[in-house]
């Protein structure tokens, strides 16, 4: 798939180079302009598809939510401010994502994942069609997961391990919140350390399942629904 072309629509310099930065640390992302002012965005979308903007919403002449709905096909849009009064406004708008400045990485990773497992393609392009996935930041690289050859999360307190038939990755996530962010996985808890894709998995009994070679124990309050999802398989 090609990169997703960003544009950034902010005033304030160093929260513009920030994006910027954190743009080129992702690898299925690509920055093709910084805009100061929503007039000078819309002439930049004229001139170049976009496929994802990173929106402020004080902006000078006229304003980021405003601006958004002056678009008739707008592209997938995070919004990037330090006020959270308008999260109610802006998700009206079908913004994939609100970030409050300061932004941390990690949180404009995960908003980007929505991005790319929404498939967008530049504006009027339709959508790009590809295996959903996420990046996971592990030992300071990004770690590319296809989310269908996830076999199970194994929790490590603070750390999580997502098993998959090639390669394991260790990140920091407990599971719990793994649990909500990987559900378009179709993984179960079935332990309060384990996730399981419950499509992969190989042999079961009312105690345990078998997963990728590797046999995983089923938590005695989870065996009731994971008996009914694995006959209902």
């Amino acid at each position: 798939m090609p990169p997703i072309k960003c544009l950034i629509v902010e005033d304030e310099p160093i929260a513009a180079e920030i994006l910027e930065d954190y743009i080129r640390q992702v690898p299925f992302l690509e920055l093709v302009g910084v805009c100061t002012d929503a007039i000078y965005a819309m002439q930049a979308m004229q001139q170049h598809p976009v496929g994802l903007l990173f929106l402020d919403i004080h902006l000078p002449r006229l304003k980021g939510l405003d601006f958004l709905r002056t678009l008739a096909n707008p592209p997938a849009v995070i919004i990037t401010t330090a006020y959270h009064q308008y999260a109610l406004e802006g998700y009206g708008l079908n913004v994939v994502d609100y970030l409050l400045k300061p932004i941390e990485f990690s949180r404009f990773l995960q908003a980007a994942n929505k991005v790319a497992l929404q498939h967008p393609g530049p504006v009027g392009q339709g959508a790009v069609q590809q295996r959903p996935y996420r990046f996971f930041n592990t030992n300071k690289r990004q770690v590319k997961v296809f989310l269908d050859e996830i076999l199970y999360v194994e929790s490590l307190k603070e750390y999580a391990r997502i098993a998959t038939p090639g390669k394991e990755v260790v990140v920091k996530y407990q599971i719990g919140a793994l649990e909500g962010l990987l559900k378009e996985a179709g993984l179960m808890r079935i332990h309060r350390s384990y996730l399981a894709a419950l499509h992969k998995i190989e042999a079961y009994t009312a105690t345990e399942v078998e997963i990728g070679g590797r046999k995983l124990p089923v938590g005695r309050s989870y065996r009731e629904l994971v008996g009914r999802a694995l006959e209902a398989l």
